[in-house]
């Protein structure tokens, strides 16, 4: 092919994705109840992640976990902000939807100019990254994110300060917590590259494993600023198995790597 055929095959590429996230788009905008239903549920005090840690602190008499009444309301301040929000709202649920269409149109484009045997990596690759990505904002949704807002919505500097909450800080910091766990689940692809190139060995990663573990202590304390010792070992557990799982991801890459070099 020239130069003017893969642009060619590229426009026709973005031309199919733009179609399909535009259709997806005007889908979830029609059901703006259950799109909106789904994305302000972690705001209500019954919560299925509040209800659930609730009966947790009940059987395990841990104070903190009870559900609670939220006493937050969301405000908008702009005159098109409400429309705008279901705009954008629609548009990201339109691109997760889409996602996977998205990534067989590119691995579609770019899989000509790949080797047999990097076209099975490469599948390999797009589909435990799209996996674990997924895994991570569904973590975000469940977990982190309810419980960080719980707390920020709660907390006050002084009683006379009351928390009304904008409902573009909402949908901002839903995105951004679940950019943040998507991306973070994305530990053991990562590192099965580094070993792929080279890079990283599992017995780097095991002589490390303790700082590891307090780095994930650390993340997990930033991500759910909340009062309790609990909540945080929550959310370090799975940032520990990550890693776990990345040292025996790791010494698996390097030793058939080693066999197939043999």
């Amino acid at each position: 092919m020239t130069f003017w055929d893969h642009l060619d095959a590229l426009r026709q590429t973005i031309i199919h994705i733009a179609c399909a996230v535009v259709v997806l788009m005007l889908l979830a905008f029609c059901f703006k109840d259950e799109l909106f239903g789904v994305i302000l549920a972690p705001k209500e005090g019954d919560f299925c992640t509040y209800r659930f840690f609730a009966w947790v602190g009940q059987v395990f008499h841990i104070p903190g976990l009870e559900t609670q009444t939220l006493p937050v309301k969301l405000i908008n301040t702009q005159l098109s902000g409400q429309f705008l929000t279901h705009m954008s709202v629609s548009f990201y649920a339109g691109i997760l939807l889409a996602s996977p269409y998205i990534l067989y149109q590119l691995f579609h484009f770019v899989s000509p100019a790949l080797y047999q045997n990097e076209k099975k990596y490469s599948r390999r690759l797009i589909f435990w990254s799209y996996l674990l990505f997924l895994a991570g904002v569904l973590f975000s949704y469940f977990l982190i994110f309810p419980f960080t807002f719980r707390f920020l919505s709660t907390y006050q500097v002084s009683p006379e300060v009351e928390n009304t909450i904008v409902l573009s800080s909402y949908i901002d910091t839903l995105n951004m917590l679940s950019l943040m766990m998507g991306i973070t689940f994305e530990i053991p692809v990562l590192t099965w590259l580094l070993a792929k190139l080279g890079i990283l060995s599992a017995d780097f990663m095991a002589k490390y494993r303790k700082h590891a573990w307090v780095l994930a202590m650390i993340i997990a304390a930033i991500i759910t600023p909340t009062s309790d010792v609990f909540t945080m070992l929550i959310v370090t557990f799975p940032i520990v198995l990550l890693y776990e799982i990345s040292i025996g991801v790791v010494r698996h890459t390097i030793k058939r790597k080693q066999t197939e070099e043999n």
